[in-house]
């Protein structure tokens, strides 16, 4: 293999692209067990390639600085087979040096177009919009500076069970962004059905016609009424054998021995197990590959399937094959109630007692049925300083706060809500950096980096000693204060900016929590929905919660990320997103954690929930999310087998069957009547975006 099959870098010089591509001078080698295939390359310029394991890829050697002064690493693509693949570029500032990674998919049988943004690598983002057949480009790893680059590397990240093929342009670096790709090649057709399916599987609960779609959901509609809880689940679903004083009209929560516990409005104990994004929530991100499309709902009758996509920049487009499928159903007109009182019919039937994150809580809150409301923090007038993170403070920053908190004034005396996630996992809390590191990186001036100076100055007595403390000749509480930092920041500096976000963090927490008790004193503050267990930095300013919420991908919540948790805040804790997925199902992911197939899944969900209910630091956990998500993917390009229901509204047996055997024991199972399900099943290598 030559060097040129790797990269290249296009130069622009008088307005005027070169024809020719020069490549870059160094050293080319394989990674892992690469191969290159023969064949006829449907890609003009392409070449076939198969990997059979992680990590098989390729890795280029050259000059520093080559690429400072290019725009784009990009390349065609076109991914064969049925699984998703993940992939990822990483620049390297020398042998061990910082690693910048950059991470996407690809939909399977539809050629897409690499766009890697190289100023990318001021960790200013990370995720990037999705591009057709491109699925979820985000970055990770660490900031570097492209004058110092030297080696970049491509290869799979992620794979499911089969050898990852595909085609591929040279990866170029060139001067200027390349053009969007908006005629993609479809090898094998259409890759959606009309009911929104996988047209490249075949899997047994598919739905084959209209009428067997229309027939099951009918039938759904016309039994949701008649759903109710067990006799053992009071009207808000707690537990009737165990009541924890009178009730205060509105959940709480309450510690008995070690044993914390949520408390239903009447004063009976309530664990709560809930799922995320009910809502119709099955859209396909079209825009650029409507041709992948068998069916486009036709206007006016679906015209409340075809939407902008969310999340998405202007002109992109969404179709919901789960609300077209619905309109077949149940007629244009009053669907969207028919579809809530399904839903929550469908609820009931499997003993959940809580309306998750993401939801259309509106619907949960007329029927009375337990339900969280989502928030998101925007700071109009404040601004950010980092990727999400507010200017905290910036002279406007309360009254956005206030603002903020203005959104509960029309659940605050609600029963049935049970409380408010403040956000959920910050991008800032993704980053390798600390909040106030990537605030002198990436902002210019503002408040927050104003008060840093000031907090400096408290430490060190002049520029003189902010220089020798830092092991950073210049340093100057000017250049804290204002001008975007260069070069690397020392082991000393950053033990300063360490203890500055735990103030960022600790004033950013407080005031938009007691923004939200002022307008709503009654309802639980169920935070931010981290990623794991928080850095000690992070920590303070989370004390002005009521629950702590963590999003847990593993497969069981661990003891002793609760336990810390409880010792370092006085909480409890909730699940706010966990789920299993398989391949069984046509979708080309499993979802974050992957199990063999369907049965397997379902008791994978029993072990976590029985497990998590059985923890005295857990008060909850709910499933992300109620239905699978698109095989065309969805605004980001997730395509995950995720759901209790697929697009169609076919639910999965297994998971049905798994959802009432644990629910119905529970309770007791929380109260240490009873052991955890432990029938524990293989679990896969994670397959997902």
């Amino acid at each position: 293999m030559k060097r040129r099959d790797f990269c290249t870098v296009t130069a622009v010089s008088a307005g005027c692209a070169l024809s020719a591509s020069a490549p870059v001078p160094g050293a080319f080698r394989k990674t892992g067990q690469l191969r290159e295939e023969s064949g006829a390359s449907p890609l003009p310029g392409g070449k076939w390639y198969a990997a059979d394991s992680i990590g098989d890829g390729m890795a280029y050697e050259f000059p520093a600085g080559a690429l400072a002064p290019l725009k784009c690493l990009t390349a065609d693509m076109l991914l064969t087979g049925r699984e998703l693949a993940v992939f990822q570029i990483t620049l390297r500032e020398g042998e061990g040096g910082r690693a910048f990674q950059f991470r996407f998919g690809g939909l399977n049988e539809c050629s897409f177009r690499v766009r890697m943004d190289l100023s990318l690598v001021d960790q200013r983002a990370w995720m990037v919009d999705r591009e057709g057949a491109f699925l979820k480009p985000t970055c990770g790893g660490d900031r570097v500076d492209l004058t110092k680059v030297d080696r970049m590397e491509f290869g799979v990240m992620r794979k499911g069970p089969s050898a990852v093929r595909w085609c591929m342009t040279e990866l170029s670096a060139v001067a200027t962004m390349p053009e969007k790709l908006d005629k993609p090649l479809l090898p094998k057709g259409p890759l959606l059905d009309e009911f929104g399916q996988s047209t490249l599987m075949n899997w047994s609960g598919k739905t084959k016609s209209a009428g067997e779609l229309k027939d099951r959901i009918r039938s759904q509609y016309e039994s949701a009424s008649k759903q109710r809880w067990p006799a053992s689940f009071t009207r808000w679903g707690g537990w009737k054998s165990k009541k924890l004083g009178d009730g205060t009209g509105f959940f709480r929560t309450e510690k008995t021995g070690n044993r914390w516990w949520l408390v239903d409005p009447d004063g009976y104990a309530f664990w709560s197990s809930g799922l995320d994004c009910v809502r119709v929530d099955c859209e396909a991100r079209v825009d650029g590959i409507e041709s992948a499309l068998k069916w486009m709902p036709e206007l006016p009758e679906f015209a409340d399937a075809v939407k902008t996509a969310r999340n998405g920049r202007a002109g992109s487009k969404a179709v919901n094959y789960l609300a077209a499928n619905m309109i077949r159903a149940l007629g244009r007109e009053g669907w969207q109630d028919k579809w809530a009182q399904t839903a929550l019919g469908e609820m009931k039937k499997l003993r959940f007692n809580t309306v998750g994150n993401w939801s259309e809580w509106e619907y949960a809150a007329k029927a009375r049925f337990p339900y969280t409301r989502p928030m998101s923090f925007r700071g109009a007038r404040s601004g950010m300083v980092y990727r999400d993170f507010p200017d905290v403070f910036h002279p406007e920053f309360e009254q956005d706060a206030a603002d903020f908190g203005a959104q509960l004034q029309d659940t605050a005396k609600d029963p049935a809500f049970l409380g408010y996630f403040l956000m959920n996992e910050p991008t800032w809390a993704f980053s390798s950096e600390l909040p106030a590191a990537g605030m002198v990186y990436n902002t210019e001036s503002c408040a927050t980096r104003g008060e840093l100076a000031k907090f400096l100055r408290t430490q060190y007595d002049g520029d003189a000693a902010l220089a020798a403390g830092w092991k950073t000749p210049g340093a100057t509480f000017e250049r804290v204060s204002r001008g975007k930092w260069q070069g690397v920041l020392t082991r000393e500096a950053l033990v300063d900016l360490k203890a500055f976000s735990l103030v960022m963090v600790e004033r950013y927490f407080q005031t938009i929590s007691e923004a939200c008790r002022k307008v709503d004193p009654y309802h639980l503050n169920l935070g931010m929905r981290w990623q794991g267990v928080p850095q000690d930095w992070a920590v303070p300013g989370m004390k002005f919660f009521d629950v702590f919420t963590l999003n847990c991908y593993q497969e069981k919540l661990p003891l002793a990320t609760a336990e810390k948790i409880d010792k370092l805040l006085d909480m409890p804790v909730m699940v706010g997103e966990w789920h299993f997925g398989a391949l069984d199902a046509g979708l080309p992911a499993s979802g974050i954690g992957h199990l063999k197939n369907q049965v397997d899944r379902a008791k994978a969900w029993r072990v976590y929930l029985e497990d998590a209910a059985a923890d005295p630091h857990c008060v909850g956990a709910h499933w992300f999310t109620i239905y699978d998500q698109s095989a065309l993917g969805r605004y980001d390009g997730e395509n995950y087998n995720i759901g209790f229901f697929d697009i169609c509204n076919r639910p999965y047996r297994e998971m049905g069957l798994g959802a009432v055997a644990s629910h119905e024991r529970m309770y007791e199972v929380a109260d240490g009547r009873v052991s955890p399900f432990a029938d524990a099943p293989v679990h896969l290598p994670k397959l997902f975006l």
